[in-house]
């Protein structure tokens, strides 16, 4: 562990702002879970959440000198990761996750942005149980079309899985209802 480990927010932006690098490394260690976590918590990819976070860390140089509560800081840099997201999802015309007919319309599920890091992560681990739970088919299938970072092709899903091509869009429906099922039960 470092020295700078151990420091408070308010000590490591000052830091900062003698323009230490390795004082912008600490903020950026402690902070890059939480800011790359919030787009994805959206529906956004990975790609996309990473350019989001560097927007982030970019804002946060911008208006260094102004910040004036550095106490709050993941607070903070959490509202400009959210409001990159609602931007990017603006521009893009894309659906939030959670405005979707699909596994984001339940309101248990990974819809509305976490609290903070530790509810994002109980989430996940609450859905991924739920996915366990599910039949092989199933598990597959919505891991495929969901949780790849560039979800596939509905023709390659169907030669993974051996199913025909128009009955994805129906056994996706049955699955997520299923999934749905459990948990709600689990909740």
């Amino acid at each position: 562990m470092t020295k700078l480990q151990h420091l408070t927010d308010q000590e490591l932006l000052q830091k900062c702002r003698q323009g230490q690098a390795n004082a912008w490394q600490q903020v950026i260690t402690r902070y890059e879970r939480l800011i790359f976590s919030i787009p994805l918590n959206y529906g956004l990819t990975r790609a996309d959440a990473a350019d989001i976070a560097q927007l982030t860390f970019t804002t946060l140089v911008e208006h260094l000198e102004r910040l004036h509560d550095d106490s709050n800081l993941g607070g903070w840099l959490a509202t400009v990761a959210r409001r990159h997201t609602l931007h990017h999802l603006r521009k893009h015309k894309r659906e939030a996750v959670g405005q979707e007919k699909d596994i984001a319309e339940s309101h248990f599920l990974l819809n509305t942005p976490a609290s903070d890091a530790t509810d994002y992560w109980e989430r996940v681990n609450w859905l991924n149980q739920g996915l366990e739970l599910l039949d092989q088919r199933c598990r597959q299938l919505l891991l495929l079309l969901y949780f790849a970072e560039e979800p596939p092709p509905y023709e390659e899903v169907a030669d993974q899985l051996g199913l025909r091509v128009g009955s994805i869009g129906p056994i996706r429906g049955r699955c997520l209802d299923r999934l749905r099922a459990i948990l709600v039960e689990r909740a």
